[in-house]
């Protein structure tokens, strides 16, 4: 019997929930509650949600409780990859041409985001800004936003699903469920397939051939120079969450995988600019295709 399937478009990506029983009014309405509030505190794509304003006008904001853990990983992170990593990455991205009006058209020169704790301070979900800056949490906030649609769907009773926003992809499954690889340059075909444990698990991938443009930019953009990284050309990373395993994925664009497996606890694949693939050492080499 083949799963059931709700397809549908949020925050810019392609979303696929599947599980054995289509899913009631009810439980859609909460997903896509979750959903509104989320891109309404976090989108750079919208006037009026609290990242805009704060880009216009600086000051505080009241976050969720969903934000303390996203924030503590981003300061996280932010100190693993010295700077590389940062929330305030969004300026960086307006000024390639990543905006909100999507005009793909660079905005003079590139300028690396500024510094963390001199703009930003937070006490627990409160947030200061110094002055205003562009709040981009997409390295962390797909994936978070993919665990708490997966909390949502347990809460109102689902069972054996699985949540796909785009690639990345959480699953509560009594058997294991293999993942295709997404090959870097043919989006049609993959080049390898790992195996997802029975219960709850996560993977992520980030690779510099979605959300590109122009003349070698994409979207995996080195706060400490505004520029984007080509060190690695897509990366996976395998966690208990969603949140985690986004997060660990753009971090392996700037850190060796066997650091941020240390640092995350997060199993991982690399796959470099010359065609070499790295993987730790809990994926097995047969998992991956010539």
């Amino acid at each position: 019997m083949r799963d059931s399937e709700w397809r549908f478009t949020a925050i810019g990506t392609q979303w696929v929930i599947s599980g054995a029983a289509p899913l009631p009014d009810s439980t859609r309405d909460r997903v896509r509650a979750a959903m509104d509030e989320y891109d309404l505190i976090y989108s750079r794509f919208r006037d009026d949600s609290v990242v805009s304003r704060l880009a216009r006008e600086g000051g505080t904001a009241q976050l969720p409780a969903h934000a303390v853990p996203l924030l503590e990983l981003y300061e996280r992170l932010y100190e693993l990859t010295g700077g590389a990593m940062t929330p305030l990455v969004g300026g960086a991205l307006e000024r390639l041409g990543y905006d909100a009006d999507y005009t793909l058209v660079p905005h003079g020169a590139p300028s690396p985001a500024p510094a963390l704790a001199q703009t930003m301070r937070r006490n627990g979900r409160r947030i200061a800004l110094s002055a205003p800056a562009s709040i981009d949490v997409g390295a962390a906030g797909k994936g978070q936003l993919v665990d708490l649609v997966t909390d949502a769907l347990a809460s109102e009773g689902a069972r054996e699903f699985t949540v796909d926003a785009g690639g990345d992809l959480r699953v509560e499954r009594a058997e294991p469920v293999p993942v295709a690889l997404e090959h870097p340059a043919d989006p049609t075909l993959a080049v390898g397939v790992v195996s997802l444990a029975a219960g709850r698990g996560a993977i992520a991938g980030s690779a510099i051939n979605r959300r590109a443009w122009g003349d070698g930019l994409h979207h995996v953009v080195d706060g400490r120079t505004g520029l984007p990284v080509h060190d690695v050309v897509a990366s996976w990373a395998i966690a208990a969450t969603a949140m985690l395993a986004d997060a660990a994925a753009t971090a392996l664009f700037f850190l060796p995988g066997p650091v941020v497996q240390r640092e995350l606890g997060v199993d991982w694949v690399t796959v470099l600019p010359e065609g070499r693939m790295l993987c730790s050492a809990g994926l097995r080499e047969g998992m991956f295709f010539e």
